[in-house]
């Protein structure tokens, strides 16, 4: 369960005084997620989720990412809404963390996303491109391609269950997506980890986006390629084209691709791949074993690396 702080009876009674938000019913942890501490909570108005931005989470950020909902929320997006106290004020302490309330948003995450639910997400993360273009707050990608030859040098070693030489033929296949990586492209507020757990569904509608605690500024034709290796590979790890053609197809009725963008998408792919294969092995080896939250393996998003690799065009993704 991702809850790394717990909140004595006491404490949750004080905040909440500071909100008209109805009598607490419950309080419960959420499973999902890996970064935060979160609560949803039940009253009897409303149901809402509560944050606690744990260490990794930079507090100085908290107001990029908090105006970012408020900006997109205002403007039409389904995501979730910052509820602020009786002073106006979202960004509280609580537990000895930063804090805030959201809206609750009802739907559930879809581990292996259908095709009609791609389209839905592509048409979303089109909307929210198009409406995040006026944001004007702006933060820096920390995971971006400038970080990535740094965030491979931190890993000293190879773990003991992979490939004894996975680092070396990470840092030859690093080298040759940075020498390709596009410039000038089209660029904005992205999501950059809109996976299946982070977008919510009723039956096939898109009822919400959730987890904006790594939105930054970047190409959005990248939060594309982030899109495509997490909702369009089979259980299997095969790459499922019905799926990308209907994201990107999905994507393009509401922000046409540009050609230069078509043309990079190949290495975009590749570099989404690279930065999750990166982050996944260093928590591989930096998670104690003891931890709340177990890592991912990062051997997943070096398979997929390696299917970006024999893309020779944009109809190995579905445009034609």
């Amino acid at each position: 369960m991702a809850v790394y702080t717990q909140i004595d009876d006491t404490a949750l009674e004080q905040f909440l005084a500071r909100y008209e938000t109805g009598t607490l019913l419950s309080i419960a942890g959420i499973a999902e997620g890996v970064e935060n501490s979160n609560y949803l909570l039940r009253t009897d108005a409303e149901n809402y989720i509560l944050t606690l931005y744990e260490k990794r989470v930079n507090e100085e950020e908290l107001p990029y990412f908090i105006g970012l909902m408020q900006h997109l929320s205002a403007a039409g997006l389904q995501c979730p809404v910052p509820i602020a106290d009786q002073n106006g004020v979202i960004l509280q302490q609580l537990s000895g963390r930063p804090a805030a309330m959201v809206s609750f948003l009802n739907g559930t995450s879809k581990r292996f996303p259908n095709p009609k639910q791609c389209f839905a997400l592509g048409q979303t993360l089109a909307q929210f491109h198009l409406l995040s273009a006026d944001f004007e707050l702006t933060r820096k990608n920390g995971l971006g391609p400038d970080d990535w030859l740094a965030l491979l040098e931190s890993i000293d070693k190879t773990p003991e269950d992979m490939p004894e030489s996975l680092l070396e033929m990470a840092a030859a296949k690093l080298s040759e997506i940075l020498a390709k990586w596009p410039s000038g492209l089209p660029s904005g507020a992205i999501h950059a980890d809109l996976f299946p757990n982070n977008v919510l569904f009723v039956g096939d509608e898109l009822t919400g986006v959730i987890d904006f605690y790594f939105a930054c500024n970047d190409l959005y034709a990248y939060d594309l390629a982030v899109c495509l290796n997490s909702w369009c590979f089979d259980a299997d790890g095969s790459f499922n084209i019905t799926k990308s053609t209907a994201l990107i197809n999905g994507y393009q009725t509401g922000r046409p691709l540009q050609t230069d963008e078509i043309d990079a998408l190949a290495t975009l792919c590749s570099g989404a791949a690279m930065r999750f294969f990166l982050t996944r092995l260093y928590d591989w080896i930096h998670t104690p074993k003891d931890a709340l939250v177990k890592p991912l393996n990062p051997l997943e998003y070096w398979q997929k690396l390696r299917i970006h690799e024999k893309a020779q065009s944009p109809q190995a993704y579905g445009i034609w």
